[in-house]
């Protein structure tokens, strides 16, 4: 890992995976997306770049299991970081999830960053309880995501869960999950889509993961309501007095258009703005996207207070042009919000 410390400010990329056979797909199958996963994370830690990171979705031509994605990245890369944004607990077996992060995370010496939350809306009409998770009486599917959550980070941080059989040798006491990875526990995220959710995140300890839209609406521009759901985190993380100092993230949909092929994909976004939508049944602000000259960024308000700044990528246009997008941000955007690339490989 970089030695430059852990809060330098870092980049990363998202990618949501997608694959299609629709025209100018370059992802036209599952293993298409998983392979160029792959292929665009070796790419992005050549250029510099410090994380790759997927969105997990179900019943969708997306990437859906992330254990085995994370682990193959963990063993082709040395240095960059490999996360998640975000992995839907409603979906996971809070145990069998703890034992395929810790053994993911170590085969990629401990270069986890797990983003998890409630999860997003779906294709699929109740998908968690065919997984099996179906909620109890008077409890809502968000109830089980964070029951999930509770148990997992238990198991993750050792904690004797069952029962030994005391007919088996030696089986006296009660037993935690194995393997462990000593570190993982501080490196889980929660996606908070509100400013009370940000609370919430910090009263638990876990880093913040802040996305390109927020399910709540006050009027301000999206970057100046995100910076305030992160200034009520951090304060929030203050009052609980955790010693450890948090990270946060955000994501954003940063385009630079420095060539013709950009600005036949892009070029018609330049200069947009923020959009207001109704998303599961509230008001919902989601932040624009910045295409164009690339230096608007640096005027985010909430991107000058997070750590790490998430991109999206157009993974369906393929590597070749992914790495090419992740080049002219390093060259080109990154500069000016006090991003240099990482000095060193592990």
């Amino acid at each position: 890992m970089s030695d430059d410390g852990p809060h330098r400010k870092r980049i990363g990329f998202l990618s949501f995976g997608h694959w299609s056979r629709g025209q100018g797909s370059r992802t036209q199958t599952g293993a298409d997306a998983l392979k160029q996963s792959v292929e665009l994370a070796v790419a992005a830690q050549e250029i510099g770049i410090d994380g790759a990171f997927f969105r997990v979705h179900h019943f969708a031509r997306q990437l859906a299991s992330p254990f085995p994605l994370l682990a193959a990245i963990g063993t082709a890369t040395s240095r960059i970081e490999i996360g998640t944004g975000v992995i839907d607990m409603r979906y996971e077996n809070p145990l069998y999830m703890a034992e395929d992060a810790a053994a993911a995370d170590l085969l990629g010496g401990e270069r986890l960053q797990l983003g998890i939350s409630r999860g997003s809306p779906e294709p699929a009409l109740h998908g968690s309880e065919a997984f099996g998770y179906v909620p109890g009486e008077g409890e809502t599917d968000a109830d089980v995501a964070r029951q999930h959550t509770q148990l997992f980070r238990a198991a993750i941080s050792g904690a004797p869960l069952v029962q030994a059989d005391a007919n088996m040798a030696g089986g006296i006491g009660r037993l935690a999950i194995q393997p462990l990875s000593a570190t993982l526990p501080e490196r889980i995220w929660w996606g908070a889509g509100t400013r009370k959710t940000g609370v919430w995140t910090a009263e638990q300890g876990m880093n913040l993961m802040s996305s390109t839209l927020l399910t709540e609406d006050t009027g301000v521009p999206f970057d100046q309501l995100q910076a305030e759901q992160i200034e009520l985190y951090l304060d929030a993380w203050r009052e609980a007095g955790w010693e450890r100092r948090p990270r946060i993230s955000v994501s954003r949909s940063v385009m630079p258009i420095v060539s013709d092929i950009d600005n036949a994909y892009f070029g018609r976004e330049a200069g947009g703005g923020d959009t207001v939508g109704y998303l599961d049944g509230g008001l919902a602000r989601f932040g624009k996207t910045y295409a164009g000259e690339p230096d608007r960024i640096a005027a985010d308000a909430a991107v000058a207070l997070a750590d790490t700044i998430l991109l999206t990528v157009p993974n369906q246009l393929g590597v070749d042009y992914n790495a090419d997008l992740l080049r002219n941000v390093a060259e080109h955007v990154a500069p000016a919000i006090g991003w240099s690339p990482a000095t060193s490989d592990v």
